[in-house]
């Protein structure tokens, strides 16, 4: 049995992020979701609280009938100290056989510890992006096409959009 491990932001969880999902889950019998930057909220780069991110996550997975015996999400706060860091995620976290990420850093760090490391699929990161789904919603644009119903439900259910401007002072 192959339990993954798939580090996000997902500010907001978005429809890249969810084909990501599927396509570890046809590779892992298990998958945990980290929740990065759980610590951050209410800021231009990071707008959600991480039971926001939670909540989006999990209602985008239910929308596709993923088991939630499939995957853990689990919030990862960052701690600031590379030399920690891979020790500080294997102690919050289930058990993993391997990581996935695109993130060059994590990578050095999570082979130096002698943890398996895949670079995570890519889907159209040109057209999913947090950064410019983030500015869709600061411009008022439309951005529901590019997130997941469950997680657009969510977002609109705690005044998203409506925070997000507020904290850039676009409201």
């Amino acid at each position: 049995m192959t339990t993954g491990l798939l580090v996000g932001r997902f500010q907001p969880f978005h429809k890249g992020h969810l084909e990501v999902v599927k396509e570890l889950l046809k590779e892992c019998d298990e998958l945990i979701i980290g929740i990065g930057s759980a610590q951050y909220s209410h800021t231009e780069e990071n707008p959600f609280t991480a039971a926001e991110r939670f909540a989006m996550i999990r209602a985008s997975l239910d929308d596709e009938k993923i088991p939630r015996s499939k995957y853990t999400i689990v919030p990862i706060t960052d701690i600031h100290n590379n030399a920690m860091w891979v020790n500080y995620v294997c102690n919050i976290c289930p058990k993993f056989d391997v990581l996935f990420t695109r993130n060059p850093l994590v990578t050095r760090l999570v082979k130096e510890a002698g943890i398996a490391v895949e670079e995570q699929p890519e889907f159209d990161r040109h057209i999913y992006s947090g950064t410019k789904i983030r500015k869709a919603m600061l411009e008022d644009k439309p951005w529901e096409k590019f997130v997941p119903g469950g997680a657009v439900r969510v977002i609109k259910q705690f005044g998203g959009v409506e925070r997000l401007q507020s904290v850039v002072g676009n409201d």
